[in-house]
């Protein structure tokens, strides 16, 4: 048959469980990374904001300077005790002559770019840095995932995009939850908003959680050339050099792979977040596969160019595994890690709900030793389950070479010829103009500043708000 050979014919649609997206870029005063000298601007120097560039900037201590040029269009929000203070023109160690020093563009931040997303199985898990790995497609939000830009920072975010909605189930900006589509659209079309969210994309807030325990639509297909550029624009060539003969491509992910690919066909007991859970525990969290890392998502294979998953579709769970972070490694680890998934998905899967199981592995770089499962190997492990399955009754096994092919609960195991294939598209003077301390809110304070525990950041006696005199703001924005 065709699809056993795994020849793909159109797109393919990506579904995962829902996840914790934390934003990590900010546009903070006090972070180093956002000035041209690698440093926060000392007392000596001359503060320069660009001028053509909008922006909301945190500023989280006080500080003395001596001049400092204002965007025309963009807020500075104080935290409290944090201000800024003309300089006495006193020497300071490492600031005696003082220099010219920038804002970087806050513009460069994308939506669509992995590398400015963390990504959690829940709120616990970002706290304590425990991020998962995952297919590019699905380093960037879901549409069932819950979005957190972190308490006290500012930030700028590009919503450009291939899709004309990006949906999401909640947003929380400043500890402040956003769950419906009225009250972030109101928030979005602020002042305030508008400074952080701009592009062409439209973000809508659903507060749709996924309901198929199997996994729900991610909704980023339509960006995945929008994805793999961004990613390629930090190094020119954002794929590593390859090792393995036979590289994989997985679907979904902009770069093939050194290591193993396994797709289940599963039933109504299939449950994606406690098979993964039990991965983890029961093969991950081994010494021996530390070095492994783990993608699952469920995919949808359609054999027609339009943009809906047809009825007759019919969706797998894939399951990435390679070697290190650069994906570089030869991949032999993950592919023994494969083979133990495999084997107890023969003994046990139709306790998990799986109906079907099928491996696809690379190959090592001519000329190396070791690591790999050699077909000596590959045939104890069928002979085993031959002599196995004979003592309840029944087995039929076929080799050819390359791959293995566990059916549920019948035991088929099959090897077959890999043929090597490729499903993806090609990756074509400082002045303080207002600083009012009533405690009047402004309009544009809604949502971000309310509540007992939000931070208070506009106009008020602890934590000001320092707006530039101009705002020049585009009208006719989306939903605005």
């Amino acid at each position: 048959m065709r699809s056993a050979h795994f020849i793909s014919f159109g797109l393919f649609f990506h579904v995962s469980a829902a996840l914790y997206r934390q934003w990590i870029p900010d546009t903070n005063f006090n972070n180093v990374t956002n000035w041209d000298k690698g440093r926060i601007p000392c007392k000596n120097d001359r503060v320069q904001f660009p001028k053509d560039k909008r922006f909301m900037v945190f500023v989280q201590s006080p500080l003395d300077l001596m001049e400092m040029y204002m965007p025309l269009d963009g807020e500075f929000i104080l935290s409290h005790g944090a201000g800024f203070a003309a300089s006495d023109g006193q020497s300071e160690p490492g600031c005696e002559r003082g220099e010219d020093i920038t804002f970087k563009d806050p513009d460069q931040y994308k939506w669509y770019d992995p590398k400015y997303w963390h990504t959690a199985l829940s709120m616990s898990d970002l706290e304590n840095e425990k991020y998962q790995f995952t297919i590019d497609e699905e380093s960037v939000p879901c549409q069932c995932d819950d979005i957190i830009f972190r308490p006290e920072t500012s930030f700028r975010v590009d919503l450009d995009s291939d899709i004309q909605n990006i949906n999401v189930k909640t947003i929380t900006i400043m500890n402040w939850k956003f769950a419906s589509s009225e009250e972030f659209t109101e928030y979005k079309c602020s002042n305030t908003g508008k400074l952080q969210f701009h592009g062409n994309g439209s973000l809508t807030v659903t507060n749709t959680k996924c309901e198929d325990k199997s996994g729900c639509e991610c909704g980023n297909s339509g960006n995945h050339r929008r994805i793999c550029s961004n990613l390629q624009q930090e190094s020119g060539s954002h794929c590593p050099e390859l090792v393995c003969t036979n590289p994989l491509k997985p679907q979904g992910h902009c770069c093939k792979i050194c290591g193993a690919i396994i797709y289940l066909e599963y039933g109504l007991k299939f449950d994606l977040e406690s098979y993964r859970a039990q991965l983890i525990h029961s093969f991950l969290g081994l010494k021996k596969y530390k070095g492994v890392k783990m993608s699952m998502t469920k995919v949808y294979k359609k054999l027609s160019s339009k943009q809906t998953i047809p009825n007759d579709a019919v969706p797998r769970i894939q399951i990435m595994l390679i070697d290190n972070e650069t994906e570089s490694a030869t991949g032999t680890l993950a592919a023994a890690l494969a083979y133990e998934i495999m084997e107890d998905i023969t003994s046990r899967g139709d306790i998990l709900g799986i109906t079907n199981a099928e491996l696809k592995e690379s190959t090592k770089g001519e000329g190396e030793e070791g690591g790999n499962i050699s077909a000596g190997e590959i045939t104890g492990i069928v002979a085993g389950v031959f002599i196995t399955a004979l003592l309840i009754g029944s087995l039929i096994f076929l080799i050819i070479s390359g791959r293995i092919r566990a059916k549920i609960p019948s035991a088929l195991i099959s090897f077959r010829k890999y043929d090597h294939f490729d499903t993806e598209e090609t990756i074509d003077t400082f002045s303080n103009p207002m600083f009012d301390s009533s405690l009047n809110l402004s309009p544009d304070s809604y949502g971000l500043y309310s509540g007992e525990n939000a931070i208070t950041v506009i106009a008020t006696r602890d934590a000001s708000n320092f707006v530039t005199p101009y705002y020049v703001h585009a009208s006719g924005e989306k939903d605005c």
